[in-house]
């Protein structure tokens, strides 16, 4: 069978075209100039982006400043290279192959190992809508002072906001996008621009040092180690992987054409590192943020409550300018504004993404509103059951518990991770997927160095993870039940690799 049939088999066992209703539904010049051809490819990247941002690498950043300095900004940088890895392969194999990454994942495994994958990153999903309820609803709440559960309610209405965005056409989307992360990136280079960092101390915390992952000093409960771990896993999310592999296909070109196909690879990696670059900046500016602005040791609440209250109290920032600002309530309010923008990008990237999931893996088509409204439902019940449940506590107490609940939320991202990168990178080295765009040597090593050193830091990270959910008294249960979730976890993804090897087989005898 040529390749040609076979892509076409394949996508049509796939169930169709990856988000149907935007798929090649953006035209680009044909003969134009480098930037104006960029400019028609440019995003998608930015959609991605937002994933790198979002409410969760708020706090470990900024946490990560105030108790170690600039040692981890070199993580993230170098986190940053890898998502630009990661997101690269993603795009070329949506354009190439033209089907998503989980459509790819399903078109060579059993229904039975669709299934559980599908519920696998779902509830990774689900992890991620908790943290923009929580993000959402506490930036409602200090911006207007609504009562924490009516704003959690509110924030379920961002379902219409997206059915009507959806029918303004897709490109509209991605420029309301890259709108709300130019208002993230202003407010907090404008804060650190106030807080006039040492930028000699910036520029060599760029570079690694044995301490960067040391397991020692613990400074307010945590280590280099555990921030370096907690940066890495808010920075790479798989949903992330499968939303690129989906949108990258929303440009209009003849897959007819080795040459028109190279071009969209390539002006699709150019999009996507733009945009990732402006993420780095950010999750830098979030750090220096954590070392510049506050005075050492001054923030004991790292939630986003606490951090709002240490922008308003001039006392605690590291400057007279900062403090002046401070009491005009400006550095609080902007904050506050930036953590709206953040969460209201999420929620469309995290919508689009559910939808791809549920289409590729189980073949089950939804309108898209609906889908939205039963997972941001699910969501939201936990969050009103945590601030139910603390109501009659301390404002402290109810912060601290909101807080733990995101933070706890993101267990599933550790568990979703390597069922997404690893058969991205086998996808994308396949002869018979890729052809004449497989990976080349130096992405095929880099590209397994990222994925082995990623499944290896989210799988040490599990047991402490898991711990959290336990009180200490229950401590051997929670041993007991992190050694069955890691052989758990190594069971599932031995099957995934072996399904997926041989559906290359098969594919490569036909």
């Amino acid at each position: 069978m040529n390749k040609k049939n076979q892509s076409r088999n394949l996508i049509h066992h796939a169930n169709g075209k990856s988000l149907e209703e935007i798929n090649g539904t953006v035209k680009v010049p044909e003969d134009g100039k480098f930037f104006k051809t960029l400019l028609a490819y440019s995003g998608p990247g930015a959609l991605v982006a937002v994933g790198y941002m979002d409410p969760g690498n708020w706090s470990t950043s900024i946490t990560g400043g105030q108790n170690f300095q600039y040692l981890l900004i070199s993580v993230i940088l170098f986190s940053s290279l890898i998502a630009m890895l990661l997101q690269y392969m993603s795009a070329k194999l949506g354009i190439v192959s033209q089907m998503d990454l989980a459509q790819a994942i399903r078109a060579r495994t059993s229904k039975s190992l669709g299934i559980v994958l599908w519920i696998l990153t779902e509830l990774a999903i689900m992890a991620t809508d908790i943290a923009e309820v929580i993000g959402a609803a506490i930036a409602l709440y200090l911006l207007f002072d609504i009562p924490l559960i009516i704003a959690v309610f509110i924030t379920v209405f961002d379902v219409f906001i997206l059915l009507l965005l959806t029918r303004v056409g897709f490109r509209k989307v991605e420029a309301i996008v890259v709108c709300l992360i130019i208002v993230i990136l202003v407010v907090f280079s404008y804060q650190v621009a106030l807080s006039d960092p040492n930028w000699k101390d910036v520029i060599e915390g760029f570079i690694p040092t044995q301490n960067t992952f040391a397991n020692s000093p613990t400074i307010a409960g945590m280590t280099p180690l555990t921030g370096a771990l907690g940066i890495i896993g808010a920075t790479v999310m798989p949903h992330n992987l499968y939303l690129h592999s989906s949108i990258s296909q929303s440009r209009m070109i003849n897959h007819d054409d080795k040459k028109e196909i190279a071009r969209a690879v390539r002006f699709t990696t150019w999009d996507s590192n733009i945009q990732l670059t402006v993420a780095f900046v950010v999750n830098s500016l979030l750090l220096i943020m954590g070392v510049a602005v506050f005075k050492t040791g001054v923030i004991h609440d790292p939630s986003f409550f606490g951090l709002y209250d240490a922008l308003s109290t001039p006392s605690l920032l590291s400057n007279g300018l900062l403090a002046d600002v401070a009491k005009t309530g400006a550095l609080s309010t902007l904050f506050a504004v930036a953590l709206l923008a953040s969460g209201q990008n999420s929620t469309i990237t995290g919508t689009l993404t559910g939808q791809i999931i549920m289409e590729g893996f189980i073949h089950m088509r939804m309108p898209m509103w609906a889908r939205r409204l039963i997972t941001r439902l699910l969501s939201v019940i936990p969050v009103l059951v945590c601030v139910t449940m603390t109501k009659g506590y301390s404002l402290t107490q109810q912060h601290e518990a909101i807080n733990n609940l995101m933070n706890d939320s993101q267990v599933f991202l550790a568990f979703a991770l390597p069922f997404s990168i690893i058969p991205l990178l086998m996808l994308t080295n396949s002869n018979e997927e890729m052809g004449a765009f497989k990976n080349n040597s130096l992405v095929k090593f880099f590209g397994w160095i990222s994925v082995i050193g990623l499944t290896y830091l989210n799988l040490i990270s599990l047991p402490g993870q898991i711990q959290s959910f336990f009180p200490a008294q229950l401590n051997t249960l929670a041993n007991t039940v992190s050694i069955l979730v890691i052989i758990g976890v190594l069971l599932l993804l031995s099957w995934t690799i072996w399904e997926l090897h041989q559906g290359n087989k098969r594919l490569a005898k036909q």
